[in-house]
């Protein structure tokens, strides 16, 4: 099962990017890494804040 998720993701893989983001917790104050696969529009308009 999991080589047909890879080969979809393959194939449709190339409009999409993968963003590892670093965010800090209210709770505790450490740091901690979130990582999301968004399209690339989504993922240039993300860094473009920063």
């Amino acid at each position: 099962m999991a080589k047909k998720v890879v080969a979809t993701l393959q194939t449709a893989g190339k409009d999409w990017a993968k963003v590892i983001r670093t965010l800090k917790s209210e709770k505790t104050g450490a740091y901690y890494f979130k990582e999301d696969s968004l399209p690339l529009s989504e993922a240039k308009e993300l860094i473009a804040k920063k």
